[in-house]
């Protein structure tokens, strides 16, 4: 376990880097022209990204990127 401190500002940074990523992630595994590992590849990366992001956003946020955790297994 590593554990980090960081101030809101940063905090702010690290939730819109988390979220543009895995934005950028359900973007590509809609992408008709990736086949299945490159896709596998995305969403094994997807699920470590959700879970970091899902330590410090709100439930409201979170419920977003869940929806898209189930539509691409």
């Amino acid at each position: 376990m590593l554990g980090m401190m960081f101030t809101d500002k940063e905090c702010k940074e690290f939730d819109y880097m988390l979220r543009k990523e895995m934005d950028e992630m359900l973007l590509d595994m809609s992408d008709r022209r990736l086949d299945g590992p490159v896709k596998e590849a995305i969403s094994k990366r997807y699920k470590v990204i959700f879970r970091m992001y899902a330590r410090i956003a709100p439930p409201r946020e979170l419920s977003r990127y869940a929806l898209g955790l189930k539509t691409n297994r």
